[in-house]
């Protein structure tokens, strides 16, 4: 399993036709053909990046959207 850094995670984006990944505690998930993550930009997230902060904090549905695939593993 691959593991991701700040700066590997900020290659996937989603943008440009970029795969677009985001890291939650810990772990990276492939977010690229979730209909609610355009252009890698969700409610002002954005993909490249670890978002646990706001989905834990800011987002209504917190962690349960959590149903697509984990890719890797996040290390800041």
């Amino acid at each position: 399993m691959k593991e991701f850094t700040k700066e590997t995670l900020s290659n996937y984006d989603g943008k440009n036709g970029r795969p677009a990944y985001i890291a939650v505690n810990g772990v990276v998930y492939d977010v690229t053909n979730n209909s609610h993550w355009v252009n890698g930009e969700h409610h002002g997230m954005r993909a490249g990046r670890d978002v646990s902060f706001d989905l834990t904090n800011t987002s209504p549905h917190g962690l349960n959207f959590m149903k697509v695939k984990s890719y890797s593993t996040y290390t800041q």
